[in-house]
């Protein structure tokens, strides 16, 4: 019998959920934007906008289901996906969890937890939002969000990572991870294993940071998942260029891993707070980032070198669907 997984508007069969795309954001805001409501102030039919344009655009490319990645402190809006869900008809599958510790909110719970109920807090929150809902809506969190920092992981990092292992032994779903430029994959894969997460339902994100094969193998021999999922992001960040991450994909395709690889962008396709404007030399590195670009270039790169219309089936149907139920 296949698993159900949690989406934003209801229960779906993991037999249905077509081609995905694992790792991307229809709004996401640093923590703090919130206190430039201001200037910047949120704006739900904003986000709603933004998101149907980009599921007519991944919809066009085949796409039925998005794992949003979007973690609770980073502007995640669950009513928003859902009615972006319900509008486009493609599935969405909201994360619970936090970010990491630079780049995330790590002061309340750290405060929680240096009073003694910080861990016990976050993972009553990671259940609740799962088996029950997020922020009284009734809407379920279907994946666990964790991240950790460029060459280290944190004591605030690690008891998130405790807390999304104990989850996923209590409820079965999956955990998709942020590593930072490219760093503590194999750490991240080991703490997870050895806390007792299943590794078949672990994905080590943005893995495409680093193109050193020796890196993804050593992630690997852990059993779980890795996912290259910032194509588009190039040259900032300490992102390679996509060519590199073609590169190392093929390597590891080529070594017999087609049923352990991910693929997606980590797009932002609205950024919460007031309006950004990067520089023209940003603008024209990221001129690629955007949600149906592994379609509309990798693919093709991947297939001219060889690449089978069964292995790129493998990845972006068969292995998100094993993700949520390993059977």
């Amino acid at each position: 019998m296949a698993t159900q997984v949690n989406t934003v508007t209801g229960p779906v069969s993991s037999d249905e959920l077509g081609k995905t795309l694992v790792h991307e954001h229809f709004a996401f805001g640093y923590p703090g934007f919130q206190g430039d409501s201001t200037l910047g102030p949120y704006s739900r039919e904003k986000v709603v906008e933004v998101g149907l344009g980009v599921a007519e655009k991944v919809k066009s490319a085949g796409v039925k289901t998005v794992i949003d990645a979007t973690p609770n402190e980073c502007g995640r809006d669950v009513e928003a996906l859902a009615e972006i869900s319900e509008r486009s008809g493609i599935n969405i599958v909201a994360s619970t969890g936090y970010y990491y510790e630079g780049e995330g909110a790590p002061a309340y719970f750290k405060f929680r937890a240096a009073l003694g109920t910080g861990e016990d807090d976050l993972l009553q929150m990671m259940l609740t939002e799962i088996n029950e809902g997020i922020n009284g809506t009734g809407i379920k969190a279907g994946v666990i969000k964790l991240a950790t920092s460029k060459d280290v992981i944190t004591d605030y990092e690690a008891m998130l990572l405790r807390c999304g292992a104990k989850a996923q032994r209590e409820t079965g779903v999956p955990i998709i991870t942020h590593t930072q430029e490219g760093t503590m994959g194999p750490e991240q894969a080991a703490l997870l294993v050895e806390l007792g997460a299943n590794p078949d339902q672990c994905m080590i994100g943005h893995m495409d940071g680093n193109s050193d094969v020796a890196y993804h193998l050593a992630t690997l021999q852990h059993g779980v998942r890795v996912s290259f999922d910032r194509f588009g992001i190039q040259g900032i960040v300490g992102a390679p260029p996509d060519e590199h991450r073609v590169a190392t994909l093929l390597g590891l395709l080529g070594l017999g891993y087609t049923d352990r690889l991910h693929m997606s962008h980590d797009t932002v396709n609205l950024w919460l707070g007031r309006e950004l404007v990067f520089p023209d030399a940003v603008k024209e590195l990221l001129a690629n980032w955007h949600p149906t670009h592994v379609f509309d270039n990798i693919v093709p790169q991947l297939k001219k070198a060889g690449v089978t219309d069964e292995q790129v089936e493998t990845i972006f149907v068969d292995n998100p669907r094993r993700l949520f139920d390993p059977r």
